[in-house]
């Protein structure tokens, strides 16, 4: 390292100054980077073709590329499909060229974000692939089936790169927080247990998420006596709390009020607190969508035609306004309130949310993927799939959520209304002990 290098070497984010230099600094990726595993052969071989790095955000793409040009022999030459013009890689390509006639050395062009690229300018760096003239290494978080043209596709390898593990990202943050030189170590900070555990967990497999979150609750830690505590992160990763001027506290009062009785099944409570809030002057249309939301959130598929009935209000109010609209709201008001009630595909959403959240973007199984490319049939992609119209309408024992959900249940239909029959028919389909053998797909009465 000369003098500019030390001297910046603790500039810039976190998440650049801990890339890793070396092949043996990569933290997961295991089914690439693993000591019998193909890309590291080629890597430690100094033999790397021209590939395709392909993988969500923060999973190392840009690493690997530099891993690569750290350890072999050839000139590493950057390229930011965004940022670069056709002239700045007309000169790279030429330097290449070069380079190659009178040092017969090889040249690694990294196309940052290759899918941005175009069909015509992916199509005039094919013959420079073609001839040797660069070793393409592209990084996408698009699937390059769509994002790299085919006879570019045809000659590079497709690597994809997955989230990293929760183990995998303690230890990196673990080495953030004690390297002296590139990290955090000149702090001397000590995580709480749990600390860094809980930054892993909900970075997702994003390495720059979790390295970023370390680095503000590093912040925090150092100016409150250098313990990193799982409080401080816990908040560092919460989302701000929406407040309420509390000279408006009557307002959402009412309309407490008014939401409360129609959940309650009480129309006349329910047309009196809507009334109270018109006469106030509530803007309609502030009531309307109170009311929309509510059929779906507290009525859903008890009845159907709930919701239906609210958009008709809505509607129907756009078009006549006051005082004729009113009517539209007062029938929508009083059917809400007289309906069957069930939250059931409320709470779906929200356990379908903290799942989610939670586990982060779990991979979609490769027998549902789609796969309209010859490359993605070679990978596996829509293999085993059943379908349910060639086996009655229903693939039994089947399932559509990721292989860590297997068996899980959002929807879970209410004995009301509707989804009765709703949930008539799941149990029948899923063969439970005792479903109903009837058919239950009319519309409601």
């Amino acid at each position: 390292m000369d003098l500019f290098d030390h001297s910046s070497a603790k500039k810039g984010p976190l998440a650049d100054r801990m890339r890793p230099e070396r092949l043996a600094d990569v933290v997961g990726q295991p089914h690439l980077f693993g000591p019998d595993k193909l890309l590291a052969r080629l890597i430690r071989a100094d033999r790397v073709p021209s590939l395709v790095l392909w993988g969500p955000p923060g999973t190392g793409k840009t690493t690997t590329a530099e891993v690569i040009a750290r350890e072999t022999s050839a000139t590493f030459e950057p390229f930011s499909a965004v940022l670069g013009g056709v002239a700045d890689l007309r000169k790279i390509l030429g330097a290449a060229r070069e380079r190659a006639r009178v040092y017969g050395k090889r040249t690694i062009l990294f196309v940052d974000e290759i899918h941005r690229f175009n069909k015509g300018q992916q199509d005039a760096l094919l013959p420079h692939v073609e001839d040797g003239t660069v070793t393409l290494i592209g990084a996408t978080t698009e699937n390059p089936s769509f994002a790299v043209n085919a006879a570019l596709l045809s000659r590079a390898r497709v690597f994809r790169l997955e989230p990293l593990a929760d183990a995998d990202l303690e230890r990196l943050l673990e080495r953030a927080l004690r390297d002296s030189r590139r990290g955090l170590g000149e702090l001397n900070l000590e995580a709480e247990d749990g600390a860094l555990g809980a930054i892993a967990e909900q970075a997702h497999g994003d390495a720059r998420r979790a390295l970023s979150v370390l680095e503000v609750c590093a912040d925090l830690a150092h100016a409150a006596g250098g313990k990193l505590r799982v409080d401080d992160v816990q908040q560092a990763l919460s989302s701000k709390t929406l407040l309420y001027d509390k000279s408006g506290e009557e307002h959402y009062n009412v309309v407490s009020a008014f939401i409360k009785s129609m959940r309650g099944n009480d129309p006349d409570a329910s047309i009196y607190w809507l009334m109270r809030m018109l006469e106030a002057g509530e803007d309609p249309r502030f009531v309307l969508r109170r009311m929309l939301i509510f059929a779906s959130e507290d009525i859903g598929n008890a009845d159907p035609r709930a919701l239906e009935l609210a958009v008709a209000a809505d509607q129907a109010f756009a078009r006549l306004g006051m005082p004729e609209g009113m009517f539209a709201m007062a029938q929508c008001c009083t059917y809400l309130a007289s309906a069957p009630k069930s939250n059931a595909s409320y709470e779906a959403w929200t356990a379908a949310q903290a799942d989610v959240r939670e586990r982060g973007a779990l991979p979609v199984p490769l027998r549902l993927r789609n796969a309209p490319t010859a490359a993605m049939k070679e990978w596996g992609y829509g293999e085993g799939y059943r379908y349910p119209h060639a086996e009655g309408g229903h693939a039994a024992g089947e399932s559509y959520l990721p292989e860590e959900l297997r068996g899980r249940r959002y929807y879970a239909p209410r004995p009301e209304g509707f989804e009765t029959r709703i949930a008539a028919r799941l149990a029948r389909l899923r063969g439970e002990p005792g479903a109903s053998g009837g058919a239950p797909d009319d519309e409601p009465t």
